[in-house]
């Protein structure tokens, strides 16, 4: 991946900021999870596709995690002058991860295509911030040749690739392409914003500290 300049977050005056997004995976099912782990130390908004709500127990999110669907991206906007929703979400991150990130949507993405919330927002995305995606699919999906053409368009981007692992998939095969363990994706994003911030120079404090 080229190297990018990548804009710093003071972790002294605030929290940092994650949009935390899923798609439609059966690895849905653990988003409750993720959002709870990432509030522990930063601010979390969530944004789900429709498809992603097949899996996700909305009780199973943090209370003070807001929850963005595509129907808030139009009923949030009446008349020219009102925010768009997917703007005011690209401009209040400062980190955005997909997780679990569908074959579906990595194909979206990689197009350029924008037909939900949650795509229009990457297609706004602000790419010198730090962008994580986890992929989840069955091992054929991921084997295919689209996903390795797709991983190179997003690579290209600067888009980050927690990548998915080896293990009894939802639909009983055996194989690569389960999202990562909600740890790992926590523990990877925390560590590139401590490490991008100590590299800039930043007299900051450990987050959660």
């Amino acid at each position: 991946m080229a190297e990018r300049e990548i804009k710093q977050v003071n972790l002294v005056s605030r929290k940092p900021r994650i949009l935390l997004a899923a798609s439609g995976s059966v690895a849905a099912i653990k988003f409750g999870n993720l959002c709870h782990c990432f509030s522990e130390w930063a601010e979390v908004r969530a944004v789900v596709t429709r498809a992603s709500l097949h899996f996700i127990d909305r009780a199973s999110l943090p209370k003070d995690v807001i929850v963005y669907t595509d129907e808030d991206e139009w009923s949030s906007w009446n008349k020219i002058g009102d925010n768009v929703l997917h703007i005011e979400l690209r401009r209040w991150a400062d980190i955005m991860v997909i997780a679990p990130l569908s074959a579906n949507t990595l194909g979206k993405i990689a197009g350029g295509l924008c037909d939900n919330l949650l795509t229009c927002i990457v297609r706004a995305w602000d790419y010198s911030k730090p962008f994580f995606v986890a992929p989840a699919m069955n091992t054929f999906m991921w084997n295919n040749p689209f996903t390795e053409r797709h991983l190179v368009s997003i690579d290209e981007l600067g888009i980050s690739v927690i990548p998915p692992v080896k293990k009894r998939l939802a639909c009983g095969d055996y194989g690569k392409g389960a999202m990562a363990e909600v740890s790992i994706i926590c523990s990877t994003v925390r560590l590139f914003l401590e490490s991008r911030n100590q590299q800039g120079g930043h007299n900051v404090q450990q987050i959660g500290s």
